[in-house]
């Protein structure tokens, strides 16, 4: 059975940072697309960033490029998110997703960035 938990959202202050972990089980993350996306309320879900299986390649939402950071821990079986100089905007729940032939989503975690 595939699971991905993600521990790690809360409330943080504008500019702050925040490490986001997705911890995976029934799937090795190596051989993933492994995703987090995003979704605010009343907005539609988005892609926020990418690591590719094997080469470690990744790609990055414009409104995210310089300041997220997505990495992987192929021991921990775990990918993260390490998100700097938060905006309000960016308040939402943020999602892990894992993808080959087939998909398979986190139940989300809530971020809120607000003073």
């Amino acid at each position: 059975q595939v699971k991905l938990v993600e521990p790690g959202g809360g409330l943080m202050q504008p500019g702050g940072s925040l490490r986001l972990s997705c911890e995976a089980s029934g799937l090795t993350i190596r051989v993933f697309h492994m995703s987090w996306y995003r979704q605010a309320p009343g907005k539609e879900r988005e892609l926020v960033a990418r690591i590719f299986p094997v080469s470690g390649n990744t790609n990055y939402a414009d409104s995210v490029k310089d300041r997220f950071t997505i990495s992987r821990d192929n021991a921990k079986n775990t990918v993260y998110m390490q998100m700097n100089s938060l905006k309000a905007e960016e308040t939402a729940v943020y999602i892990c997703n894992a993808r080959t032939k087939n998909n398979y989503w986190g139940q989300g975690t809530q971020v809120t960035v607000s003073s």
